[in-house]
Protein backbone atom coordinates (compact mmCIF):
# COMPACT_ATOMS: atom_id res chain seq x y z
CA UNK A 1 0.00 0.00 0.00
CA UNK A 2 1.08 3.54 -0.26
CA UNK A 3 1.06 7.08 1.46
CA UNK A 4 0.56 10.22 -0.80
CA UNK A 5 1.63 13.97 0.70
CA UNK A 6 1.33 17.16 -0.74
CA UNK A 7 4.07 19.59 0.11
CA UNK A 8 3.33 23.37 -1.12
CA UNK A 9 1.78 22.28 -4.27
CA UNK A 10 0.65 24.81 -6.42
CA UNK A 11 -1.54 25.08 -9.84
CA UNK A 12 -2.14 28.03 -12.26
CA UNK A 13 -3.35 28.04 -15.53
CA UNK A 14 -1.95 31.19 -16.89
CA UNK A 15 -2.82 33.98 -14.03
CA UNK A 16 -5.34 31.73 -13.18
CA UNK A 17 -4.10 30.54 -9.13
CA UNK A 18 -6.38 27.21 -9.03
CA UNK A 19 -4.43 25.27 -5.94
CA UNK A 20 -2.72 27.62 -3.93
CA UNK A 21 0.29 25.97 -1.66
CA UNK A 22 -1.98 22.68 -0.32
CA UNK A 23 0.28 20.89 2.24
CA UNK A 24 -1.36 16.89 3.12
CA UNK A 25 -0.82 13.51 4.57
CA UNK A 26 -2.69 10.75 3.14
CA UNK A 27 -2.37 7.77 5.38
CA UNK A 28 -1.89 4.11 4.01
CA UNK A 29 -4.91 2.60 3.58
CA UNK A 30 -6.69 6.24 4.11
CA UNK A 31 -10.25 6.83 2.34
CA UNK A 32 -9.74 11.03 1.65
CA UNK A 33 -12.14 12.73 0.70
CA UNK A 34 -11.96 16.10 -0.89
CA UNK A 35 -15.06 18.32 -0.70
CA UNK A 36 -16.36 21.60 -2.24
CA UNK A 37 -17.91 23.72 -4.60
CA UNK A 38 -17.22 23.97 -8.30
CA UNK A 39 -13.92 25.54 -9.14
CA UNK A 40 -12.29 25.51 -5.77
CA UNK A 41 -9.47 23.12 -6.99
CA UNK A 42 -10.11 19.75 -5.41
CA UNK A 43 -10.48 18.06 -9.00
CA UNK A 44 -7.27 19.68 -10.44
CA UNK A 45 -5.84 18.62 -7.16
CA UNK A 46 -6.58 14.62 -7.95
CA UNK A 47 -5.51 15.39 -11.74
CA UNK A 48 -2.07 16.07 -10.35
CA UNK A 49 -1.75 13.15 -7.94
CA UNK A 50 -2.66 11.52 -11.43
CA UNK A 51 -0.16 12.82 -13.19
CA UNK A 52 -2.63 14.42 -15.93
CA UNK A 53 -1.91 18.15 -14.84
CA UNK A 54 1.64 18.80 -14.69
CA UNK A 55 2.31 20.60 -11.32
CA UNK A 56 3.42 24.25 -11.42
CA UNK A 57 5.12 24.40 -7.60
CA UNK A 58 5.75 21.87 -4.93
CA UNK A 59 6.09 18.54 -4.43
CA UNK A 60 3.95 14.91 -4.47
CA UNK A 61 5.26 11.95 -2.53
CA UNK A 62 3.69 8.48 -3.57
CA UNK A 63 5.15 5.80 -0.74
CA UNK A 64 8.06 8.31 -0.31
CA UNK A 65 8.43 8.82 -3.87
CA UNK A 66 8.44 12.37 -5.70
CA UNK A 67 6.29 11.82 -8.91
CA UNK A 68 6.05 14.90 -10.01
CA UNK A 69 8.10 14.03 -13.24
CA UNK A 70 7.08 10.78 -13.50
CA UNK A 71 4.48 9.39 -16.50
CA UNK A 72 0.46 8.57 -15.16
CA UNK A 73 1.48 5.21 -16.33
CA UNK A 74 4.23 4.66 -13.43
CA UNK A 75 2.97 5.99 -10.87
CA UNK A 76 0.88 2.32 -9.85
CA UNK A 77 -2.49 4.16 -9.59
CA UNK A 78 -5.99 3.83 -10.66
CA UNK A 79 -8.40 6.01 -11.78
CA UNK A 80 -11.82 6.07 -12.11
CA UNK A 81 -13.69 8.87 -13.57
CA UNK A 82 -17.03 10.64 -13.74
CA UNK A 83 -17.99 9.67 -17.21
CA UNK A 84 -17.39 5.60 -16.69
CA UNK A 85 -14.80 5.93 -19.93
CA UNK A 86 -15.65 2.53 -21.27
CA UNK A 87 -15.07 1.37 -24.66
CA UNK A 88 -18.24 0.70 -26.02
CA UNK A 89 -17.34 -1.63 -28.73
CA UNK A 90 -15.97 -4.27 -26.65
CA UNK A 91 -17.33 -6.43 -23.57
CA UNK A 92 -17.01 -5.72 -20.27
CA UNK A 93 -14.67 -8.55 -19.85
CA UNK A 94 -12.41 -6.83 -22.79
CA UNK A 95 -13.07 -3.34 -21.08
CA UNK A 96 -11.68 -5.16 -17.38
CA UNK A 97 -8.56 -6.79 -19.84
CA UNK A 98 -7.85 -3.96 -21.53
CA UNK A 99 -5.32 -1.87 -19.13
CA UNK A 100 -3.54 -5.23 -18.36
CA UNK A 101 -3.00 -6.50 -21.89
CA UNK A 102 -1.51 -3.45 -22.57
CA UNK A 103 0.94 -4.28 -19.66
CA UNK A 104 2.25 -7.33 -21.05
CA UNK A 105 0.38 -9.17 -18.30
CA UNK A 106 -0.28 -13.14 -19.03
CA UNK A 107 -3.63 -14.68 -20.29
CA UNK A 108 -4.22 -16.53 -17.16
CA UNK A 109 -2.73 -14.05 -14.74
CA UNK A 110 -5.80 -11.19 -16.36
CA UNK A 111 -8.49 -14.08 -16.34
CA UNK A 112 -7.35 -14.09 -12.37
CA UNK A 113 -7.48 -10.81 -12.00
CA UNK A 114 -10.86 -10.18 -14.17
CA UNK A 115 -12.55 -13.11 -12.54
CA UNK A 116 -11.73 -11.66 -8.86
CA UNK A 117 -12.78 -8.05 -9.59
CA UNK A 118 -15.95 -9.47 -11.18
CA UNK A 119 -16.54 -11.51 -7.90
CA UNK A 120 -16.15 -8.47 -5.41
CA UNK A 121 -18.41 -6.45 -7.77
CA UNK A 122 -21.42 -8.99 -8.38
CA UNK A 123 -20.91 -8.61 -12.34
CA UNK A 124 -20.04 -11.81 -13.30
CA UNK A 125 -22.83 -12.53 -15.34
CA UNK A 126 -21.91 -9.32 -17.29
CA UNK A 127 -18.89 -9.87 -18.95
CA UNK A 128 -20.25 -10.82 -21.81
CA UNK A 129 -22.39 -7.85 -22.33
CA UNK A 130 -21.18 -4.68 -23.64
CA UNK A 131 -21.72 -1.40 -22.09
CA UNK A 132 -24.86 -0.21 -23.80
CA UNK A 133 -26.43 -3.49 -22.80
CA UNK A 134 -25.98 -1.94 -18.91
CA UNK A 135 -27.50 0.20 -16.41
CA UNK A 136 -25.99 3.43 -14.88
CA UNK A 137 -24.98 1.16 -11.94
CA UNK A 138 -23.58 -1.53 -13.68
CA UNK A 139 -21.47 0.94 -15.86
CA UNK A 140 -20.30 2.15 -12.87
CA UNK A 141 -19.03 -1.07 -11.30
CA UNK A 142 -17.10 -1.98 -14.53
CA UNK A 143 -15.53 1.24 -14.18
CA UNK A 144 -14.30 0.29 -10.29
CA UNK A 145 -13.67 -3.17 -11.68
CA UNK A 146 -11.16 -1.60 -14.15
CA UNK A 147 -9.57 -0.28 -11.42
CA UNK A 148 -9.31 -2.91 -9.24
CA UNK A 149 -7.79 -5.50 -11.64
CA UNK A 150 -4.35 -3.36 -11.57
CA UNK A 151 -4.16 -3.70 -8.38
CA UNK A 152 -2.61 -0.26 -7.82
CA UNK A 153 -1.24 1.29 -4.78
CA UNK A 154 -3.35 4.05 -4.92
CA UNK A 155 -7.35 4.47 -6.10
CA UNK A 156 -8.20 7.92 -7.60
CA UNK A 157 -12.64 8.60 -7.71
CA UNK A 158 -13.11 11.67 -9.85
CA UNK A 159 -16.50 12.40 -8.88
CA UNK A 160 -17.65 8.77 -9.96
CA UNK A 161 -21.38 8.71 -8.47
CA UNK A 162 -22.46 12.44 -9.88
CA UNK A 163 -24.19 10.63 -13.43
CA UNK A 164 -26.25 8.23 -10.84
CA UNK A 165 -29.80 9.14 -9.73
CA UNK A 166 -30.25 9.76 -6.21
CA UNK A 167 -31.62 6.07 -4.57
CA UNK A 168 -28.40 4.32 -6.89
CA UNK A 169 -25.85 7.09 -5.32
CA UNK A 170 -26.94 6.04 -1.86
CA UNK A 171 -26.47 2.39 -2.96
CA UNK A 172 -23.10 3.21 -4.55
CA UNK A 173 -21.70 4.39 -1.76
CA UNK A 174 -22.76 2.09 0.94
CA UNK A 175 -20.77 -0.11 -1.58
CA UNK A 176 -18.04 1.78 -2.34
CA UNK A 177 -17.89 2.10 1.66
CA UNK A 178 -17.71 -2.12 1.40
CA UNK A 179 -15.19 -2.19 -1.32
CA UNK A 180 -12.94 0.24 0.50
CA UNK A 181 -13.35 -1.82 3.63
CA UNK A 182 -12.59 -5.06 1.55
CA UNK A 183 -9.54 -4.02 -0.06
CA UNK A 184 -7.92 -1.82 2.25
CA UNK A 185 -6.21 0.49 -0.45
CA UNK A 186 -5.37 4.31 0.24
CA UNK A 187 -7.97 6.07 -1.77
CA UNK A 188 -8.47 9.70 -2.76
CA UNK A 189 -12.19 10.57 -3.40
CA UNK A 190 -13.65 13.83 -5.21
CA UNK A 191 -16.70 14.89 -4.69
CA UNK A 192 -19.03 18.48 -4.48
CA UNK A 193 -21.80 16.78 -2.43
CA UNK A 194 -20.70 16.91 1.63
CA UNK A 195 -23.24 14.14 2.30
CA UNK A 196 -20.87 11.71 -0.01
CA UNK A 197 -17.98 13.06 2.15
CA UNK A 198 -19.65 12.47 5.30
CA UNK A 199 -20.26 9.39 4.63
CA UNK A 200 -17.63 7.83 2.70
CA UNK A 201 -14.59 9.83 4.61
CA UNK A 202 -11.96 8.59 6.89
CA UNK A 203 -10.48 12.24 6.27
CA UNK A 204 -12.36 15.03 4.65
CA UNK A 205 -10.54 17.72 3.23
CA UNK A 206 -13.04 20.78 2.50
CA UNK A 207 -11.57 23.10 -0.07
CA UNK A 208 -12.55 27.07 -1.19
CA UNK A 209 -10.55 28.92 -3.92
CA UNK A 210 -7.88 26.67 -4.28
CA UNK A 211 -7.05 26.99 -0.45
CA UNK A 212 -7.83 24.19 2.03
CA UNK A 213 -10.13 25.61 4.74
CA UNK A 214 -10.02 22.70 7.42
CA UNK A 215 -8.57 19.09 7.02
CA UNK A 216 -10.39 16.65 9.88
CA UNK A 217 -12.77 13.24 10.36
CA UNK A 218 -16.06 14.23 9.31
CA UNK A 219 -17.96 14.52 12.79
CA UNK A 220 -14.48 16.98 13.34
CA UNK A 221 -15.81 18.98 10.56
CA UNK A 222 -19.73 18.99 11.94
CA UNK A 223 -18.96 19.97 15.23
CA UNK A 224 -15.95 22.21 15.05
CA UNK A 225 -15.77 23.65 11.80
CA UNK A 226 -12.62 26.50 11.65
CA UNK A 227 -14.83 28.92 9.79
CA UNK A 228 -17.70 29.96 8.62
CA UNK A 229 -17.56 28.19 5.25
CA UNK A 230 -16.54 24.88 6.73
CA UNK A 231 -19.77 25.84 8.96
CA UNK A 232 -22.31 26.50 6.16
CA UNK A 233 -20.70 23.98 3.09
CA UNK A 234 -21.00 20.80 6.14
CA UNK A 235 -24.10 19.95 7.21
CA UNK A 236 -27.43 19.38 5.44
CA UNK A 237 -29.99 21.32 5.70
CA UNK A 238 -27.34 23.97 6.11
CA UNK A 239 -26.31 25.77 9.17
CA UNK A 240 -28.25 29.38 10.40
CA UNK A 241 -26.15 32.32 10.42
CA UNK A 242 -27.27 35.73 11.72
CA UNK A 243 -25.47 39.13 11.80
CA UNK A 244 -24.99 39.56 15.50
CA UNK A 245 -23.41 42.33 17.80
CA UNK A 246 -21.50 41.35 21.52
CA UNK A 247 -22.48 42.49 24.19
CA UNK A 248 -22.49 42.15 27.90
CA UNK A 249 -25.10 41.92 30.21
CA UNK A 250 -25.05 41.39 34.03
CA UNK A 251 -21.46 40.52 33.36
CA UNK A 252 -22.38 37.75 30.83
CA UNK A 253 -21.38 37.90 27.26
CA UNK A 254 -24.88 38.07 24.67
CA UNK A 255 -25.07 37.76 20.97
CA UNK A 256 -27.74 40.72 19.96
CA UNK A 257 -29.56 41.42 16.83
CA UNK A 258 -32.91 42.37 15.55
CA UNK A 259 -35.36 40.42 17.53
CA UNK A 260 -32.69 38.28 18.46
CA UNK A 261 -31.16 38.18 22.25
CA UNK A 262 -29.22 35.02 22.85
CA UNK A 263 -26.60 34.19 25.83
CA UNK A 264 -23.36 32.62 24.95
CA UNK A 265 -22.29 29.76 27.63
CA UNK A 266 -19.80 28.27 29.01
CA UNK A 267 -16.33 28.19 26.94
CA UNK A 268 -17.52 30.34 23.85
CA UNK A 269 -18.33 32.80 26.53
CA UNK A 270 -15.04 32.95 27.54
CA UNK A 271 -13.36 33.14 24.07
CA UNK A 272 -16.48 35.71 22.73
CA UNK A 273 -15.69 38.21 25.96
CA UNK A 274 -12.25 38.91 24.03
CA UNK A 275 -14.53 40.23 21.57
CA UNK A 276 -17.64 42.30 23.22
CA UNK A 277 -18.92 45.50 21.19
CA UNK A 278 -17.77 44.14 17.94
CA UNK A 279 -19.37 42.17 15.00
CA UNK A 280 -19.69 38.09 14.77
CA UNK A 281 -22.42 35.53 13.37
CA UNK A 282 -24.00 33.34 15.47
CA UNK A 283 -24.54 29.81 13.86
CA UNK A 284 -27.37 27.26 15.34
CA UNK A 285 -27.81 24.05 12.75
CA UNK A 286 -31.65 23.53 12.47
CA UNK A 287 -31.16 20.35 14.39
CA UNK A 288 -30.21 22.65 17.30
CA UNK A 289 -33.52 24.65 17.48
CA UNK A 290 -36.74 23.11 19.22
CA UNK A 291 -40.06 24.10 20.25
CA UNK A 292 -39.68 26.17 23.57
CA UNK A 293 -40.47 24.22 26.88
CA UNK A 294 -40.82 25.44 30.12
CA UNK A 295 -37.60 23.79 31.24
CA UNK A 296 -35.45 25.88 28.60
CA UNK A 297 -34.13 29.07 29.59
CA UNK A 298 -35.38 32.38 28.44
CA UNK A 299 -31.67 33.70 27.41
CA UNK A 300 -31.54 30.79 24.65
CA UNK A 301 -35.51 31.50 23.58
CA UNK A 302 -36.97 33.69 20.79
CA UNK A 303 -39.39 33.80 18.57
CA UNK A 304 -39.83 33.72 15.05
CA UNK A 305 -42.44 33.68 12.44
CA UNK A 306 -42.84 30.78 10.17
CA UNK A 307 -43.24 31.11 6.32
CA UNK A 308 -42.77 27.91 4.65
CA UNK A 309 -43.50 24.05 6.33
CA UNK A 310 -41.17 21.16 4.68
CA UNK A 311 -43.18 17.92 5.26
CA UNK A 312 -40.16 15.65 4.57
CA UNK A 313 -41.65 12.69 6.99
CA UNK A 314 -39.48 11.91 9.25
CA UNK A 315 -39.04 15.22 10.61
CA UNK A 316 -40.71 18.89 9.06
CA UNK A 317 -38.17 22.24 8.48
CA UNK A 318 -39.88 24.84 9.10
CA UNK A 319 -38.30 28.07 6.94
CA UNK A 320 -38.59 31.06 9.06
CA UNK A 321 -37.63 35.05 9.72
CA UNK A 322 -36.32 36.42 12.87
CA UNK A 323 -36.02 39.91 12.57
CA UNK A 324 -33.88 40.33 9.31
CA UNK A 325 -32.57 36.45 9.32
CA UNK A 326 -34.15 33.46 7.72
CA UNK A 327 -33.58 30.49 9.72
CA UNK A 328 -34.26 26.51 9.54
CA UNK A 329 -35.53 24.44 12.18
CA UNK A 330 -35.90 20.75 12.15
CA UNK A 331 -38.38 19.58 14.30
CA UNK A 332 -40.33 16.36 14.85
CA UNK A 333 -42.64 14.76 12.28
CA UNK A 334 -45.78 15.31 14.85
CA UNK A 335 -45.90 19.08 15.14
CA UNK A 336 -48.89 20.79 14.02
CA UNK A 337 -48.20 24.06 11.97
CA UNK A 338 -49.07 26.23 9.10
CA UNK A 339 -47.13 29.28 7.68
CA UNK A 340 -47.77 32.64 9.35
CA UNK A 341 -47.68 30.70 12.47
CA UNK A 342 -45.90 32.42 15.22
CA UNK A 343 -43.52 30.00 17.68
CA UNK A 344 -41.43 30.37 20.29
CA UNK A 345 -38.25 28.70 19.94
CA UNK A 346 -35.44 27.63 22.00
CA UNK A 347 -31.88 26.94 20.53
CA UNK A 348 -29.28 24.20 22.15
CA UNK A 349 -27.10 26.53 24.00
CA UNK A 350 -23.99 23.61 23.94
CA UNK A 351 -24.26 23.76 20.20
CA UNK A 352 -23.80 27.25 19.24
CA UNK A 353 -20.97 28.72 17.24
CA UNK A 354 -19.95 31.93 16.84
CA UNK A 355 -17.68 33.55 14.08
CA UNK A 356 -15.67 36.14 13.64
CA UNK A 357 -17.48 39.54 11.08
CA UNK A 358 -14.33 39.92 9.43
CA UNK A 359 -11.84 37.15 8.83
CA UNK A 360 -14.81 34.59 9.29
CA UNK A 361 -12.72 32.34 11.75
CA UNK A 362 -14.86 30.37 14.33
CA UNK A 363 -14.41 32.64 18.03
Amino acid sequence: MAEVSLHKLNKKFDTTHVVKDVDLQIRDKEFMVFVGPSGCGKTTTLRMIAGLEAVTAGEIRIDDRVVNEVPPMDRDIAMVFQNYALYPHMSVASNLAFGLKMRKFEKAEIEKRINNAASILGIESLLQRKPRQLSGGQRQRVALGRAIVRDPKVFLFDEPLSNLDAQLRVQMRVELKKLHERLAVTSVYVTHDQVEAMTLGDRVVVMKDGLVQQVGEPLELYNTPANRFVAGFIGSPAMNFADVTLIENDGKPVAEAPELRIGIPGELAARARAKIGSKATLGIRPEDIHIATAADAPEYCFEASVEVVEQLGSEILLDMRVGPALMVASVEPTLRVRSHDKLKLALKPERLHLFDAETEAAI
